[in-house]
Order: structure tokens, then C-alpha cells, then sequence
């Protein structure tokens, strides 16, 4: 089912969306530097020539040397962030609300002295809401999941690979494991990854500690994580599917923070290299997803697995006919402090994954103190798995799964290594009897 987006119809107003905020990205960012003196100076002495040095669009630019503000929401300014460029020009809130509605900065005041624009005559119509109902239809194409990618991300994995250590004595069980992986990946080619992950204090630090990011950018960069960064690629992304599936999980109540520019850690190059191995280019988008799993409290299996069912629906109501894999990262079982450092449970770990496939909403409810107890404090980033399990099809009866691969070792490092690849057969198609 298509999201609803009636907001649009509402008469002289722009409702800044996903859509807005990437189409004004760039202008919403210029006015942010505004913020200090020494830029507001620099500004003031000669405009074009520091719109210039910013990649707006003509249309941007001119709405701003125009003062038109009208021209600049369209070409996706934010009334929030256009503030701080009319603070600079000297402008009062009320100068730059009159100035879009026709008005004197005197005719508006005295507007709101006298109680404000009335709300009749600036309503929807009520012929237009029911015109845009009626034509609302389900989609003739739409993306959908078609499977589900489980594995560890050991940065010692990535250093591995990147001093060509693979064929060592040590690391060569681990890497083939992921032998098949690899053909399999390249014979179900996604078109997007949703990828998630947990950054390990590469980007987010104690000053800003988000729950459930998503990243809506067009791009993010490989993080440089004190060995300076991995030889790999930075990762392309879908920054129109990630502003529809925001949209999706926002309005089913999920808080996320949205962010636009981040650099991308092991515990998402990792998965990649070992699905992918050398690459000059990662071969199909990905969307960012981190998961805070550092800072207790930290989300829990039941609502990392009703994010990935919720997941699911916004992918199956994008109006694109997209290949997506959900990726769950992380763990498994390993404590990386303390005492009890190198903690392995490999009968917890089997039992994990034996569940995962067979009876995953009932593992969904295992509470932290299991995980901490039994797999070790870092073996809580299993609760990401939960995600890409969530959005497999037979967790709503809507089809079925086929397990295509597992594997499992110790040590690789500090940790187990736990891998799973399912294949997702959405309308309970099974293998074989697609029409």
C-alpha cells in the first residue's frame, strides 16, 4: 500500500519531508554555516561568490540573491535553517513570514495582533482529498526482500584480508566458510543492502549515543578507526528507498535518527568484504543501518524483530521493482573486557542459530541478561540479527524460507564466527514452483 503523503494537498504549505530535506540538502546546509560571524561576514561581502563555492543548484542561488523565500521552500528550504540566512541579512521572523504571503512586515503584524489567518479557506478541499483517495492504488511494481545474510564482522576479518593473511594456517578455516557465500552472492545479485550494523565508537561517540540510525545519504565514506582506513570502497547507497522505508517505519512508531553524512565502520565493510572479497566498487547499493548496542539501554530482541517485519512492509510498498537483502551483523558469542575476556559458548551459539531459522519469535523474547550471561556483553549485538529474521515473509505466513548455507567456527580473533544466508520466498512460493 503506498504511504499517505496527503500533507502535500494542504493549501500554502510545504511539509518538509524525506523528499524535501534531499532536494534542499545542500542549500539547508549553506545556511547552517551561517552560525558563525567570521562565515556571515564572508557572506554579507559578496554573496554569489559564496553561494558559489556550494553546490546549489541556479535555482537555489537565485531564490536567495532574489530574497524569495517562496522559490527557496520550493527548491527544499526549511523555514528552520532559512531562519539563520535571514538573521544574517538582518530579516525578523515576521519580515520573512509577511514577505511569503504578500504582505508588509506592518500588514503581517497587524494580521496577528488581530488574531491570525483564519484556517477557513485554507483547508484541503474536500473534492481534491477525495479525488487523491480514490486514485491511490497499490503499486504495479514494488521492491520485496528476497533474502536474509547473517555474519559476524571481526575487524580482525577485514585486517586478514587486507594484508592478504586469507591463505594462513590460522584464517584459512574461516574464510572458507564463506566460500560458497560468495558464488551465492554473486548468483542472487541484490540490487540494495540494508545493512545492519553497530558502529564501534567510529562515528558516534559519547556525545550523541542514537538508538536506530538510518542513513539517508547518497554516500558515506570508510572510517578511518585508528589504523587509519580499510583499503576498501566507501558504499553507494539509495537515499530514495531509505527516505521511503524512513517514512514507513517512522509512521509504524519506530524513533530513528536520520543521518545524511557518517563514515561507515568495520562492522559494515566487514560483511561486505566477505561476501564480495577484493572490489574496486561494491557491486549493488546499501543502505546504512546502526543499532546502538554499546550504552545499556539497548534495544531489545522483540523490538529489533518487529523493526524488521516492519522493515519488510515498507519495501513490499515501495513502488519499484528492487532486489532487496537485509543483512544482520555482529556477534556471536565474545566478552572483549574483564575478567571473563575470550568468553565462547559454541552450544549457545548453535542453539541461536538453530532457532533463529526455526523459531525465531520465540527467540525474539530472550531477555539481555541471556545474551550477556551466555554469549559474553559484546555477543548483545545478536539482537541485530533479529532485524533481517523479522523480515523474512514467513514471519507473517506470506511464504516461506530456505536455508541455503551455515556455518559456524572459533576463533577468528577474539570471537566465534557465526554465519546463516537465507533465501526469502515471498506469497508462500516455495523453491520450484514460482509461475
Amino acid at each position: 500500500m503506498a504511504l499517505d503523503k496527503t500533507y502535500k494537498l494542504v493549501p500554502g504549505t510545504t511539509i518538509f519531508d524525506a523528499e524535501q530535506s534531499a532536494k534542499g540538502y545542500h542549500l539547508n546546509q549553506f545556511c547552517m554555516s551561517l552560525m558563525t560571524a567570521e562565515n556571515r561576514a564572508s557572506y554579507l561581502a559578496d554573496e554569489r561568490a559564496y553561494l558559489d563555492a556550494w553546490p546549489l543548484r541556479e535555482e537555489q542561488k537565485r531564490a536567495l540573491l532574489d530574497r524569495d523565500l517562496n522559490a527557496a521552500m520550493r527548491e527544499g528550504g526549511n523555514i528552520y535553517f532559512l531562519a539563520k540566512w535571514g538573521a544574517t541579512l538582518g530579516l525578523s521572523f515576521q519580515q520573512m513570514a509577511g514577505s511569503m504571503t504578500g504582505m508588509t512586515e506592518q500588514e503581517y503584524r497587524a494580521m496577528m495582533v488581530g488574531g491570525g489567518r483564519s484556517v477557513e479557506g485554507n483547508r484541503i478541499d474536500h473534492a481534491v482529498l477525495e479525488a487523491a483517495y480514490a486514485a491511490s492504488a497499490p503499486p504495479a511494481e514494488q521492491a520485496v526482500v528476497t533474502g536474509a545474510v547473517f555474519t559476524s564482522h571481526v575487524p580482525a576479518i577485514g585486517a586478514a584480508m587486507d594484508h592478504h593473511k586469507t591463505e594462513e594456517p590460522y584464517w584459512k578455516p574461516v574464510f572458507d566458510g564463506y566460500e560458497y557465500s560468495r558464488q551465492w552472492q554473486r548468483e542472487n545479485l541484490p540490487d540494495v543492502i540494508f545493512l545492519v550494523y553497530n558502529d564501534h565508537a567510529s562515528t558516534f561517540d559519547l556525545s550523541l549515543i542514537p538508538t536506530f540510525v538510518l542513513g539517508t545519504g547518497a554516500a558515506y565514506a570508510t572510517a578511518d578507526e585508528g589504523y587509519g582506513p580499510r583499503p576498501v570502497p566507501g558504499i553507494e547507497s539509495d537515499p530514495d528507498l531509505a527516505a521511503h522505508i524512513a517514512h514507513s517505519l517512522i509512521r509504524d512508531d519506530f524513533d530513528l535518527t536520520l543521518v545524511n553524512e557518517m563514515t561507515v565502520d568495520h562492522g559494515l565493510t566487514v560483511p561486505l568484504s566477505l561476501m564480495f572479497g577484493d572490489v574496486e566498487q561494491w557491486p549493488c547499493k546499501v543502505i546504512p543501518f546502526h543499532v546502538n548496542v554499546v550504552q545499556y539501554p539497548v534495544p531489545s530482541g522483540a523490538r529489533c524483530f518487529e523493526l524488521g517485519r516492519a522493515l519488510r512492509r515498507a519495501v513490499e510498498s515501495y513502488d519499484r521493482p528492487l532486489k532487496v537483502q537485509v543483512w544482520g551483523t555482529g556477534g556471536m558469542s565474545h566478552q572483549l573486557q574483564g575478567p571473563r575476556a575470550g568468553l565462547i559458548n559454541r552450544d549457545w551459539d548453535n542453539a541461536f542459530l538453530d532457532r533463529l531459522v526455526n523459531d525465531p519469535a520465540g527467540l525474539a523474547r530472550l531477555p539481555h541478561l541471556d545474551y550477556v550471561e551466555q554469549a559474553g556483553s559484546e555477543g548483545i549485538e545478536l539482537v541485530m540479527w533479529l532485524i533481517a529474521r523479522g523480515a523474512m515473509s514467513d514471519i507473517d505466513g506470506g511464504g516461506t524460507v530456505e536455508t541455503k548455507h551455515r556455518f559456524y567456527h572459533v576463533p577468528a580473533s577474539n570471537t566465534a564466527v557465526g554465519h546463516l544466508i537465507l533465501e526469502n520466498h515471498p506469497r508462500a512460493e516455495t523453491p520450484g514452483t514460482e509461475e
